[in-house]
């Protein structure tokens, strides 16, 4: 069953809808045959990432294989957000995830503040392939420990032009965490996410 329907800029409160929230998965699908990555920005009060390794995608340095896994994902400096293990092609067939994270709350350190989660395009061979070939994107949030999915949020058709799109973010208020749907186009790859979140680096 499907969890409460986000539109864009909508928030959802995952501390008042489930009180004992410990681990969130966010699972991300489309279909297409291009190379979409999934990555997290863990950003202070100032909206910059404060190490390099709270960029959680796929070149991460720190990345480990967690149990029933066989291969290995990134992780952030604090251990709260382990990223997508990284699938190289796409599948117009598939109707699932194709990529997910974890998020354990009770890890992330205090001076984070909020948890961007970004979709882009892997442009590899002279390649410019955007969103206007990418079709049913969608990132989605549930409760590990009882597998119900929380809220959802689909991105429309309005991202044609773009190679990046800022799906989401966790912020922290308080003890309690809400997820914003941001839906927000960037030209320029996760670069163009890295100079904005990560350009003291």
């Amino acid at each position: 069953m499907s969890g409460f329907n986000l539109q864009k800029g909508s928030s959802f409160n995952l501390s008042k809808e489930s009180p004992s929230l410990k681990v969130a998965g966010v699972g991300l699908g489309w279909n297409t045959e291009a190379d979409l990555d999934v990555s997290a920005f863990c950003v202070g009060e100032d909206g910059h990432i404060p190490e390099m390794s709270d960029l959680v995608y796929f070149n991460s340095e720190l990345k480990q294989v967690l149990d029933d896994e066989d291969a290995p994902r990134p992780y952030s400096t604090d251990c709260g957000v382990y990223g997508a293990i990284d699938e190289l092609e796409g599948d117009e067939d598939n109707d699932g995830d194709d990529e997910d994270m974890w998020i354990y709350f009770d890890r992330i350190a205090d001076h984070i503040k909020e948890v961007v989660v970004v979709v882009t395009i892997h442009q590899e061979g002279g390649n410019h392939t955007k969103f206007n070939e990418v079709s049913g994107c969608y990132g989605r949030i549930w409760d590990q420990e009882t597998d119900k999915e929380l809220c959802r949020y689909t991105l429309g058709d309005e991202f044609g032009s773009f190679d990046a799109v800022e799906v989401g973010k966790f912020t922290r208020s308080g003890n309690d965490w809400n997820f914003t749907a941001i839906g927000k186009g960037h030209e320029g790859g996760l670069m163009s996410l890295i100079k904005k979140y990560a350009y003291k680096f």
